[in-house]
């Protein structure tokens, strides 16, 4: 069952589609909490926040901004942060901080986002022609210029340019489709 099938399931109040929702991100809503807090205990508090929450505002999820997942991972990261400003009473020491600081700035919205578009882009640079995957790539991973990859390629350098022109066209293009129709 697709993840927004779960959560609109969620939503009718079903125990056993309440049941393969949690189950299906259980994990990942721990492993948030408890990269944030470093507390086994307080991880499961707030993994079982991050639900009754999912539970209580599922109707406001908006897959134009993201996966179920990665809306999951933002609750529970949010629930984590804030949970530990607010028993934070003495100051933290140095080495805390880094701790905290990486906590708070690589969230796991932005990992999880990281993940969703690396597997969408392999796939829509899959779906180009060799030599427009190729400009691409050289282009845009290893900085060649269009002139580098016109030598490179032993291509006139107008060709090397449109490679990467068109590449460049499709794989907007196949992103915004993967986008449109739910990543399918």
């Amino acid at each position: 069952m697709p993840d927004e099938a779960l959560l609109a399931g969620l939503m009718t109040g079903d125990p056993e589609i309440a049941m393969a929702f949690v189950r299906r991100f259980q994990h990942k809503i721990f492993g948030v909490a408890l990269a944030v807090t470093g507390d086994i205990q307080l991880a499961e508090d707030i993994a079982q926040q991050t639900f009754e929450r999912a539970c209580r505002y599922g109707q406001v999820y908006d897959s134009r901004r993201g996966s179920v997942r990665t809306w999951l991972a933002a609750i529970a990261h949010n629930l984590a942060v804030d949970t530990i400003r607010t028993r934070r009473t003495v100051p933290l020491e140095p080495e805390e901080l880094a701790h905290f600081l990486e906590a708070v700035t690589r969230t796991p919205e932005r990992q999880a986002i990281a993940e969703e578009t690396s597997e969408e882009l392999r796939g829509a640079l899959a779906e180009l022609p060799r030599e427009q995957a190729r400009a691409l790539v050289m282009s845009g991973i290893y900085g060649m210029t269009a002139q580098q990859i016109a030598e490179f390629e032993k291509v006139p350098l107008g060709t090397a340019k449109t490679r990467i022109r068109a590449a460049m066209g499709k794989l907007r293009a196949s992103l915004a489709e993967q986008r449109r129709t739910g990543h399918e």
